[in-house]
């Protein structure tokens, strides 16, 4: 529309140059001559306006269309990096939150190992309790000389 406007608006301009430029009242208009008279020449000078405003309109309304598809596209834009903006937040919020589910879990799979590292301590420090309370006790030997002998007489010892 801009330049649909523009071209009205050089026609225009390019029909009151060639008038003004000419000093005589006859003109060669595609190879046939013209000689208005006032009536004509007044004609010709509303059409040659009506032209000119036509085109400055055009241009305008073309003007006016091509800034509200930008306000539109920078409208859109912002709402996008908008919206952009909002999904990286979620997606920091989102990550911290599954650092901390992740570190909650280490520290789960620590402690339950440490639970079970614990009870199996407890449970080798209570087999070797219950070992050295029920192992038999060693009885010395005796010497080979050495003999007791109840209720009789022999008596080797000296």
């Amino acid at each position: 529309m801009i330049f649909l406007g523009l071209l009205l608006v050089l026609l225009a301009g390019g029909a009151i140059a060639w008038v003004a430029a000419e000093d005589s009242t006859t003109y060669n208009v595609f190879g046939y001559l013209f000689t208005p008279n006032h009536v004509e020449m007044f004609a010709a000078g509303a059409v040659t306006a009506a032209v000119l405003f036509a085109g400055i309109a055009l241009m305008v309304a073309g003007s006016r269309h091509a800034a509200r598809r930008r306000r539109r596209l920078l409208s859109a834009k912002a709402e996008a990096s908008h919206k952009v903006a909002r999904l990286e937040d979620e997606k920091r919020e989102l990550e911290r939150r599954l650092e901390r589910e992740r570190a909650a879990e280490q520290q789960a799979q620590q402690q339950a190992e440490e639970r079970r590292r614990t009870a199996a301590e407890e449970r080798a420090e209570r087999e070797r309790a219950s070992q050295r309370t029920t192992a038999p006790h060693a009885v010395p030997r005796q010497a080979t000389g050495d003999r007791l002998v109840s209720r009789g007489s022999e008596d080797t010892r000296r």
